[in-house]
């Protein structure tokens, strides 16, 4: 109540910061008589005249400050004193080179770029243009701006549109795209400003984390991103994973085997499905039809678990996952279709085995499974960088989960002339036939009457049914999906022609304006094009004059589409997010153009059957409701949209538990490439490796003279012997009072070891050397890691069953397992430089160019000095090239078989069984 009598004198939240915002636009506005008055070269030269007052108070302002967040706070401070005058100047530049003026409420967008937040701007408003103002108030500390986006088209066609305010200004501009080769992404990553995809900017991250040369990385530090699309990329693909993998050993042969046993299971008798969380289960009388289908004793035994995991697999493979819908077979593959944006998702891969298993049941070629190399989740990549901000069309259904993962506020803004859209309350049927009658017959009404309808299915099959049924009534349309993904703006651009009927999967993110009696610029570009094909290019008088006629007949044919109503926006089904629903809908009503919406739904939808539709199917037959009959009222629409906030909810839990999760291998990830990055940086190694040394050291002292030991029971045979089992090295180890002398001698022995050793190789072989060999044992044990850590968490839910929260037995296992990693990385990568000798026989070298041709080897190592570090890439989105090393490779040990309970081989003083035999 208090808040409410507060909300109504002072106004809300956001009211009150758009208030604030306004005050900063009338400043802009107060700028804009001075820069209109200056020559282009004039203009130019603010941006080196910001630079320099930025320089100047950073100097002053940031002397004894701290972290980097302490100098990025510095930083947003004196940004937020120019921002006024800076607005106004990137207004002026926009306005003379692309004849576009930035509007007050886009002023307004561009400051809550700038405070880390999102803005929450209706479609057709211009965001575009808005994240010209706060990228370029930003770029000019020179540390870099990402501006991210969902597609490679997006971010080529918001370069070149964007990229002449920047280059006027002086700024340099870069666009990262899929298929680029690593020089040209260096290039892209150091310019002032630059485009990509969030999928490109993440893959770049874990692959400069996977180089093993410096000149070998692409990015720069992790400064501004302004996200496009925000929810969509932060949000709807927060629960898949960035992956960078290498081909596994196993075979696929077992896939066939089970996707032939699965068509003989029963649903609800051999397994029950819940498809609200598409999860499958085997009953008793499944697992026993399994083991007899299999022919084995117990499918849950140690050596048939894998079996069982495959099992489940197929089972989710034929009766979840359905064709045309969540995948799609391209060119012999399947192709996962997003769920929220209907676009085709190249290189994605389900893991776990489903994606092997859908493939078996489609007849396809089965790819071999994947080994984790490194990963990462968007929710972790993006809340590395300094500051971040986002905007989209819909983000204040998610504001909870954008504040509570991202600390991002969402502040909405208001439009720039007034929405005059009418959203007319669902109409529900009894069954999709009903409902698709239904839908023809309204498309067939307005496409009579001239209003352009974009119709909105959720999947590439309901698309093509509905293009059936209007072949049927001879209505000419347009089909946007997956399969047509191509020509996604050029369709989008003309969906608001007079009497066009467009059908689009999920509209969310397309990134293109509907411009009602449609695009001219589109239409004449396409006709150039067109010319240039035939071999009759039009000359630049011709061009003029096609778009002149173009235009004139754009404007003629808007103001009868304005009189017809304007776009309507036909949903046939709900989407379990309201935002995808909201964005279907902001597609009408641009820029204070007429425009309506209406959903049509039936109770076989899968929200309906899925969520809570019984109630409605008893009240339709409780009144008598004839075929083709349907239910108009808001008190459904509402029901409907609790529902959907149920599904949200449920989504944001799992969203929120994959952080938990994610967030223990997240704060060991930045340890090792912490780490990794000290190693790949290093001129000179040796001090690290001391270092490493002293800490091997002093942890093997503590492990044989323990702590309960007197000094008369100290084995000092015991430590010489590990250190000639650790470095080949037999020390001199005198009596001493305290533990702390013994292992100060064994560490100035082996430090004179360890000159020899150098000496005895060259110092140049050697600090290149002690460079490969730690960057190879950390990779390799990282990846190792990151495999145990996959199945510890596979199944660490088990614990919840003896009343142990499994969460909290993960952080601390999680733990355990990295700390014995970092031991084991240290103790092999130490012992391994000990053990480096002249080589014995000429090899290749690829890696090594550097290294002279005496080369040298590792005795019993497992490492191929020709070959390198096994950083190979694939998996869930293939990078452009292969990072040198080639995909990983088994090493080949030469040892004997060693016992469970004998002395660790690698020297590290443990039993082989707690070990390198763990």
């Amino acid at each position: 109540m208090i808040n409410w009598i507060i909300n109504k004198i002072l106004g809300t939240v956001n009211e009150r910061h758009l208030r604030v915002l306004r005050e900063m636009a009338v400043q802009v506005n107060g700028w804009e008589e001075k820069f209109q008055a200056m020559s282009d070269a004039e203009l130019r030269a603010m941006t080196g005249d910001f630079r320099e007052r930025i320089k100047h108070y950073m100097e002053v302002e940031a002397q004894g400050a701290g972290d980097s967040r302490e100098r990025q706070a510095i930083e947003n401070r004196i940004l937020r004193e120019i921002r006024a005058e800076v607005f106004a100047v990137v207004r002026e530049a926009s306005r003379r080179v692309t004849g576009m003026r930035h509007f007050d409420v886009q002023l307004v967008g561009g400051a809550v770029l700038d405070e880390n937040k999102i803005a929450e701007m209706t479609t057709g408003e211009g965001k575009t243009l808005v994240a010209t103002l706060a990228a370029y108030l930003n770029a000019l500390s020179g540390q870099g701006v990402h501006v991210v986006t969902v597609n490679d088209y997006l971010a080529r066609r918001d370069r070149e549109w964007m990229g002449p305010i920047y280059e006027f200004l002086g700024l340099s501009v870069g666009t990262i795209q899929h298929d680029m080769m690593p020089q040209d992404r260096r290039v892209a990553y150091a310019s002032d400003i630059t485009y990509g995809t969030n999928n490109e900017f993440g893959f770049d991250y874990l692959r400069d984390n996977m180089a093993i040369r410096v000149e070998d990385r692409v990015q720069r530090q992790l400064h501004f991103a302004i996200v496009d699309e925000v929810d969509s990329i932060l949000v709807d693909e927060a629960r898949t994973p960035l992956i960078i993998s290498g081909p596994a050993e196993a075979s696929t042969e077992h896939y066939y085997q089970i996707n032939k046993l699965v068509p003989r299971l029963e649903a609800e008798t051999h397994f029950t499905l819940d498809e609200k969380s598409k999860n499958i289960s085997l009953t008793d009388e499944g697992i026993v039809r399994v083991e007899e289908l299999l022919g084995i004793d117990s499918l849950y035994d140690m050596q048939h678990m894998e079996l069982a995991h495959h099992v489940v697999a197929g089972l989710r493979a034929h009766y979840l996952f359905k064709l045309d819908v969540d995948y799609m077979i391209k060119d012999g593959e399947v192709v996962i279709v997003d769920e929220f944006t209907g676009r085709l998702m190249p290189g994605r891969r389900w893991s776990d085995g489903l994606h092997q298993a859908i493939e078996a049941k489609e007849g396809v070629t089965i790819a071999r499974e994947n080994q984790t190399l490194a990963t990462i989740t968007f929710q972790n990549y993006f809340r590395m960088y300094d500051k971040l901000a986002g905007m989209t069309g819909t983000a204040m259904t998610e504001a909870t989960e954008f504040k509570q993962i991202y600390n991002l506020d969402v502040v909405e803004i208001p439009t720039n002339r007034p929405l005059v859209r009418k959203a007319y309350s669902d109409v529900i049927y009894r069954t999709r036939k009903e409902k698709f009658d239904a839908v023809v017959r309204e498309i067939a009404e307005l496409h009579q009457k001239g209003q352009p309808t974009l119709v909105g299915t959720i999947s590439i099959e309901v698309s093509e049914h509905l293009s059936r049924l209007l072949q049927r009534a001879n209505i000419p349309h347009t089909v946007l999906n997956a399969k047509y993904h191509e020509h996604e703006a050029d369709i989008v651009a003309q969906a608001g022609r007079k009497g066009g009927v467009t059908i689009a999967t999920n509209m969310a993110g397309r990134g293109t304006d509907i411009v009602l009696g449609g695009n001219p610029e589109a239409l004449a570009r396409n006709l150039f094009q067109q010319r240039e094909l035939e071999g009759k290019p039009l000359s630049e008088e011709e061009q003029k004059k096609v778009l002149a006629e173009f235009k004139a007949r754009q404007e003629k044919e808007h103001a009868e589409v304005v009189e017809a109503g304007g776009l309507h926006v036909l949903g046939t089904e709900r989407h379990e997010a309201r935002r995808i629903d909201n964005q279907l809908r902001g597609r009408c009503g641009r820029q204070g153009d007429p425009g309506s919406s209406r959903f049509y739904l039936s109770l076989e939808d899968d929200l309906m059957r899925v969520f809570g539709s019984d109630r409605l199917s008893r009240v339709m037959e409780r009144l008598g409701m004839e075929e083709g009959q349907d239910i108009q009222h808001p008190l459904v629409t509402k029901s409907i949209e609790t529902a959907q906030k149920r599904v949200e909810s449920h989504n944001f839990d799992i969203r929120k538990h994959l952080l938990a999760y994610d967030g223990v291998t997240n704060t060991q990830r930045l340890i090792v490439y912490g780490e990794r990055r000290k190693i790949l940086e290093g001129e000179n190694l040796k001090e690290y490796i001391h270092e490493l040394l002293e800490d091997i050291v002093e942890e093997q002292v503590a492990i044989t003279l323990g702590e309960n030991q007197h000094k008369e029971d100290w084995d000092l045979g015991a430590l010489k012997e590990w250190a000639h089992n650790f470095a080949g090295v037999d020390l001199e180890i005198k009596e001493a009072q305290e533990r702390e002398d013994i292992a100060e001698q064994m560490v100035e022995g082996l430090k004179v070891a360890y000159e020899t050793k150098i000496q005895s190789l060259g110092v140049e072989v050697m600090r290149h050397m002690e460079k490969q060999v730690l960057l190879h044992v950390l990779d390799s044990k990282w990846k190792d890691h990151l495999y145990n850590m996959d199945q510890l968490r596979e199944g660490i839910g088990l614990r919840g069953y003896g009343q142990r929260d499994p969460r909290v037995e993960y952080q601390h296992e999680g733990f355990d397992m990295f700390e014995e990693m970092i031991s084991n990385v240290k103790t092999e990568a130490v012992s391994l430089l000990y053990r480096l000798a002249p080589a014995t026989e000429t090899r290749q070298t690829s890696v090594f160019e550097s290294v002279p041709q005496q080369f040298i080897h590792a005795e019993a190592s497992g490492f191929d000095p020709a070959r390198g570090p096994a950083s190979g890439a694939g998996g869930l989105m293939p990078p452009p090239q292969r990072p040198q090393g080639g995909a990983p490779q088994p090493f080949q040990r030469e040892m004997a078989k060693v016992g469970r309970n004998d002395p660790c081989p690698c020297g590290s003083g443990k039993k082989f069984k707690k070990c390198h035999g763990a």
